[in-house]
């Protein structure tokens, strides 16, 4: 008789199904989100496709597409970042989910509004005026914006909602609504950009009453099994150092709302996932964000690299890292999933080798190849 080959940890620990509200996502490796600007007119063509249903057959359990523009004037400013509003942007999405799901992936795309990230000197492709909370970038200056008023705010609401209902109706998974790294509904969480004197500025729960106001809109326009994850992160793109929690209890306090609104889990984004969220405790950020909600939680940040962030996006390149104190935290129950950005844009075999065991043959990330890769 021939023995049964021995299932690695990395496959034993990450091969586990997982369930978020009505989905079954079939192994704990997710694709993270990673803006590309391969969509001229912001409609995802055949490339698109064929992008993600790769990774898809490689044993990517969960894609979440890269930031797409939700249906309002302001939403981005880059005429090749794909949209989710439109009949031919939707009709190319609904050919990107149903390759995933041939190829056994499941998908959700993010939904997504840039909001006062507009800098001078870079023509947009709409006339629309930047909005915010408070009218000011994430680096404090003032810009050509202007302060969001109530009814613009109801506007962005309905656009995420729309976007969502039309997700669920071209057959998608889910749906992550973009609360992180310094865009819109970041903008508005982080004191630093939010300092609006009304219902929507003040105390952290107070800054978290348009971001829940998105989450339960989408919550009444779609189906109550439909996964709603948020995404969200201290850090900004321009304010690395910058913190929406500098306790616990501060966390909790920005969390529990958007729980409540009917967020189904939690994309907790950091630069490197193996650093501790607070003082005396192991735990990251993911850890923490499933401690306090009791909702699954998605880690993310520099998953299979050994190289610095910073560096990684200035043409050098980043050697392999192993996963062992991934797996451990992940043997604890600390969070649900891993989502994989850099090393598995640089190898669309990531999740399959590392399933088989096989991760002398991983390909070390190389910013340079960037637009080589596919």
């Amino acid at each position: 008789m021939t023995a049964t080959p021995a299932v690695s940890r990395a496959a034993e620990i990450l091969s586990r199904p997982v369930s978020i509200n009505g989905l079954t996502v079939p192994n704990r490796i997710a694709m993270a989100p990673m803006t590309r600007m391969f969509s001229p007119g912001g409609v995802p063509g055949e490339n698109v496709v064929s992008y993600y249903a790769r990774r898809a057959a490689a044993g990517v359990g969960l894609i979440v597409t890269e930031g797409t523009y939700v249906g309002h004037e302001s939403a981005g400013q880059s005429d090749r970042v794909p949209r989710f509003h439109g009949e031919e942007q939707l009709a190319g999405w609904a050919k990107v989910a149903e390759a995933v799901h041939a190829a056994g992936g499941t998908i959700m795309p993010q939904l997504w509004h840039i909001g006062m990230v507009r800098k001078q000197g870079e023509p947009p492709f709409t006339d629309a005026p930047a909005v915010g909370p408070s009218g000011i970038r994430v680096d404090g200056t003032e810009g050509t914006g202007k302060a969001m008023t109530q009814r613009d705010m109801d506007d962005v609401i309905g656009a995420f909602a729309e976007a969502a209902a039309a997700a669920e109706r071209i057959g998608f998974d889910g749906v992550e609504i973009h609360g992180a790294h310094g865009y819109l509904i970041d903008q508005f969480l982080w004191a630093g950009t939010n300092r609006r004197t009304d219902a929507y500025g003040g105390d952290p729960v107070a800054r978290t009453k348009f971001a829940a106001e998105i989450v339960a809109a989408v919550r009444q326009t779609v189906s109550p099994e439909f996964p709603i994850l948020f995404r969200y992160s201290q850090w900004k793109q321009e304010a690395y150092d910058a913190r929406l929690a500098e306790t616990p209890e501060e966390l909790e306090a920005i969390l529990s709302p958007l729980a409540a609104a009917g967020v189904d889990a939690f994309h907790a984004s950091t630069r490197r996932y193996w650093l501790p969220e607070f003082d005396d405790s192991d735990l990251n950020l993911a850890g923490w964000t499933k401690k306090l909600t009791g909702k699954p939680a998605i880690t993310v940040g520099s998953v299979g690299l050994d190289g610095d962030f910073i560096k990684g996006f200035q043409g050098e390149s980043s050697p392999v890292k192993g996963i062992d104190d991934l797996l451990d935290s992940l043997e604890r129950d600390e969070f649900d999933l891993v989502a994989v950005g850099r090393a598995l844009l640089q190898d669309p075999e990531w999740a399959a080798k590392v399933l088989a065991d096989r991760f002398d043959e991983l390909k070390p990330y190389d910013a340079s190849a960037l637009q080589t890769l596919s």
